[in-house]
């Protein structure tokens, strides 16, 4: 009887016990099959961009967990006037070192063309460290919380520099780098979207429970990182690009020269000196790339300025019938959805008429914010909000789509690394602009305009001639 009952299988208990196990873990598994095929799907799998992808996804979501920590730290948990001087003083203990720091990441970056792996994963470890050394001064907010502040500003964006200069090689077959970049940055935001409010639940637990997510988050990341593939890490045919001033000059002293008296063929030549080899910059590639990075500085100016502005002139005056937070909650939401859609549009629109692009979207990005001056209310921040975001996104990936096209491959990868530091660096101003503004709607609308009509007049007049006169290269499909 009993050697039978052996062989009649589990008893029903545990068959219950089985079946109730995978029902619970059904939404979970089957999560995470979705995102998988969403993310290594059209060849992207294959490739490696699907673990880049990934990677960034977590990338946004332990970036997110810190800004949660700092935001009820440094700004709502004070009043507005000292809530103010917090941010002020985060603003120059982080980001005026990160201007000096930032023209070096570029050219420190290049160096290091067989590490981009580790330099990936250096960059999440190191968030990961500092999360847990902010948590110990999150609560009182101390000096102390500045310093690693910093260390994760400048990790964060030495992490986007590298994965700017990875993308291209993890291109799938017939895909276009703007549809790349689209992928990897619709999951960095749908990653932020969703930790945002877990990030936001343990905070009600304590202050410093944010950054151990953000610890756990980044420490996965460190690993993801070295699952991309090995040729992530290959510079074959690879040089470095070099920035050319207005005027034509070279912006960086030019390479050394090779020893004397060596020919192509290696063989010597008595007393003669080779020319030197100039490799092409950013501007000399053509006017495209140059001006669509005029614009695009214009656009992340505008980002750093709304944020810093808008944070404070929402807490000070909230929208009609809104508190603060909530406020603050619509036009954040409002240029989420805008920087999603901008993002979408380009995935559709892949490389038409990058510059006609990039024009126009600036263009209607100026127009708005001149509306939102002269009509100032709480629809008008809200489309600002999501207007700014739309353009901003629709812009950098029409200006990949040009640097894939116009910058030789040789170059490409540098070209990426210097134009992201410049496009940080613009950020900075624009946000030390917005900190240093007096709390005048109309006026801070109005500068807001100021720095989109000085992108316009410096770049849509070149733009548009190099769209009419059409390009020797080939358009990205």
């Amino acid at each position: 009887m009993t050697a039978a009952r052996s062989h009649d299988g589990p008893g029903p208990l545990r068959r219950a016990g089985r079946a109730t196990g995978r029902a619970l873990r059904s939404p979970f598994t089957g999560t995470a099959r979705g995102i998988r095929k969403a993310t290594h799907a059209h060849g992207a799998g294959e490739s490696g961009l699907g673990k880049l992808i990934e990677l960034h996804a977590v990338n946004g979501a332990g970036d997110v967990m810190i800004t949660v920590a700092l935001a009820s730290t440094v700004f709502f948990s004070v009043p507005t006037d000292e809530a103010r001087g917090r941010v002020a003083l985060y603003l120059a203990i982080t980001m005026a070192p990160f201007t000096l720091l930032a023209p070096v990441i570029g050219p420190l970056l290049d160096r290091l063309p067989h590490g981009r792996r580790a330099a990936m994963a250096g960059a999440m470890l190191a968030r990961a460290l500092l999360a847990l050394t902010m948590s110990g001064a999150v609560a009182t907010g101390g000096l102390e919380l500045y310093p690693a502040a910093l260390g994760v500003l400048v990790s964060s964006k030495a992490y986007g520099v590298v994965r700017s200069a990875v993308v291209p090689r993890l291109l799938p077959p017939k895909f276009s780098l703007v549809k790349a970049n689209s992928r990897v940055t619709l999951a960095g935001l749908l990653a932020t979207g969703v930790a945002a409010p877990i990030g936001a639940g343990l905070q009600t637990i304590g202050s410093a429970w944010p950054l151990y997510g953000a610890c756990a988050i980044f420490i996965a990341g460190t690993f993801l990182a070295f699952t991309l593939p090995h040729k992530v890490d290959s510079a074959k045919g690879e040089r470095r690009a070099r920035l050319i001033d207005p005027h034509g000059e070279e912006a960086v002293p030019p390479p050394a020269p090779k020893p004397r008296g060596l020919r192509k063929d290696g063989l010597r030549r008595n007393g003669e000196k080779p020319a030197k080899e100039r490799p092409p910059g950013l501007r000399s590639v053509g006017g495209s790339v140059f001006h669509g990075l005029q614009a695009n500085a214009a656009h992340r100016a505008l980002s750093g300025f709304l944020i810093f502005f808008l944070a404070f002139l929402l807490r000070e005056h909230p929208m009609a019938g809104q508190s603060a937070a909530v406020s603050l909650a619509i036009v954040g939401v409002s240029a989420g959805v805008g920087n999603a859609c901008g993002t979408a549009v380009g995935a559709w629109l892949r490389a038409r008429g990058p510059e006609v692009i990039i024009a126009t979207v600036l263009g209607l990005a100026l127009g708005t914010a001149v509306l939102a001056a002269v009509f100032f209310s709480t629809a008008a921040v809200a489309a600002l909000g999501a207007v700014a975001g739309f353009t901003q996104a629709l812009s950098k990936l029409s200006l990949d789509a040009m640097i894939q096209r116009d910058v030789p491959e040789e170059v490409r990868t540098s070209a990426f690394a210097r134009s992201e530091t410049l496009l940080q660096m613009a950020w900075v101003v624009g946000g030390g602009i917005g900190i240093a503004l007096p709390l005048n709607a109309v006026l801070g609308m109005s500068v807001a305009a100021g720095i989109l009509a000085l992108g316009a007049a410096t770049s849509v007049r070149g733009l548009l001639g190099a769209a009419r006169r059409g390009t020797p290269h080939p358009r990205v499909a």
